[in-house]
């Protein structure tokens, strides 16, 4: 019989070792990238109220959270999402800065989704979320970041589809859809059931017009095909919102020279309801998903009681690890530890030698020497513990 008590729950998993060591060097590198671009750390609690996560919010959805109760009985959840949280904090401690508010985060997000499909239930992320800004250079430096960030991991080859929310929403409105029309809509073209969403539109009386051009745009990914679209747009905010497209293309080519990882989708569309504007995924071969996601959330910081136009990222760590691994692309790991084996005659002598080495900065492990064990068993058990060496110092 398996002994349950040693197994991990479903969706969840240990990380040990070289692994996790690897893990710690990528997102020390992105730390770096983050802090270059002048963003400060902040830490959230791992819990919250459930209201921060509420639907008004536009957060997960309530049967995706973990929930619980305090001894007040007041409801908690693990949380799934770093936005919100990150949210009321700016609300709290900087409701009267005037001045763009830069903050970085990383920790674990947790989601009680039941078809997991490889996907694991707590993962590992790390962002940055840019508030107070609403300037097209602001969205173009996110992306730009990003970019930076996912070369600092080892990427060589990844691609940033870009898309806009009020294009969506655009089109929406013009065609009169009711807000449960659109969440289902929205589900379709996220999902790319494009028969689904025609079948939909059809059944709702939509124009064919209108049809033709929402699922013809679900389909452009080049800036010549934006162009060409753009011309057959009637409604002002879908139109405002190519617009605003264009330009981020336009600095990404002239101000940052990066626009060969710039491609568009504007059939992309977010579980998260509170995105308003620019949205973003970053692709890379070895993950089926995104392992960079981020977008415009201008409304959000008011459900907290402070006006402010923001725009986050968040990078994925576990899909990035799986990416690097699948492509050979993992930082390569220096061993360091050096093992002293002792007997009981020796330990003096050996705890001289490994205070020695600790205070030259060099990792020392003490291993009291077993009777029977060869030195050639201790070099087996230090490979698999990633030990540099092995030092013998017995009889």
């Amino acid at each position: 019989m398996t002994n349950r008590m040693i197994h991990t729950p479903e969706g969840v998993r240990d990380i040990y070792g070289m692994e996790l060591a690897r893990k710690r060097n990528v997102k020390e590198e992105l730390h770096k990238r983050l802090s270059l671009y002048g963003y400060e750390d902040i830490q959230t609690p791992t819990f919250e109220f459930f209201d921060i996560f509420s639907r008004e919010v536009g957060t997960t959805p309530s049967k995706e959270l973990y929930k619980f109760f305090d001894k007040e009985g007041d409801t908690l959840v693990l949380r799934p999402d770093f936005t919100p949280s990150i949210a009321r904090c700016a609300a709290k401690y900087f409701m009267d800065d005037a001045v763009p508010i830069r903050l970085s985060y990383e920790g674990n997000v947790f989601t009680n989704g039941s078809l997991l499909q490889g996907k694991l239930k707590e993962t590992t992320q790390l962002g940055a979320e840019l508030i107070g800004e609403s300037s097209v250079d602001a969205d173009a430096e996110m992306l730009c970041m990003v970019i930076d960030g996912l070369k600092a991991c080892g990427f060589e080859e990844f691609q940033v589809s870009i898309g806009e929310m009020n294009f969506f929403k655009g089109i929406c409105e013009e065609a009169a859809l009711s807000e449960e029309t659109l969440d289902e809509l929205r589900s379709n073209i996220s999902a790319k059931n494009y028969f689904g969403a025609e079948e939909l539109l059809m059944m709702h009386k939509v124009t064919e017009e209108t049809i033709r051009l929402l699922l013809e745009a679900s389909e452009i990914s080049s800036i010549e095909e934006l162009h060409t679209l753009k011309a057959k747009i009637k409604n002002e905010r879908s139109l405002h919102a190519l617009e605003r497209l264009e330009q981020v293309y336009e600095l990404m080519e002239k101000r940052y020279g990066l626009e060969k990882y710039i491609s568009f989708d504007l059939g992309m569309l977010s579980k998260f309801h509170y995105y308003t504007g620019i949205i973003f995924k970053a692709y890379t071969y070895g993950v089926g998903d995104a392992v960079v996601k981020g977008g415009r959330y201008d409304g959000l910081l008011m459900r907290f009681g402070k006006e402010a136009p923001s725009i986050g990222c968040v990078f994925l760590l576990d899909d990035i690890m799986s990416a690097l691994t699948a492509q050979k692309l993992t930082p390569k790991i220096q061993e360091q530890t050096v093992w002293f084996v002792y007997d009981d005659a020796h330990r003096e002598e050996a705890m001289r030698q490994i205070m020695e080495h600790r205070g030259k900065g060099i990792a020392a492990a003490a291993i009291p020497y077993v009777e029977g064990k060869t030195e050639d068993d201790y070099k087996r058990y230090a490979a698999k513990h990633h030990a540099a060496s092995v030092k013998m110092i017995i009889e």
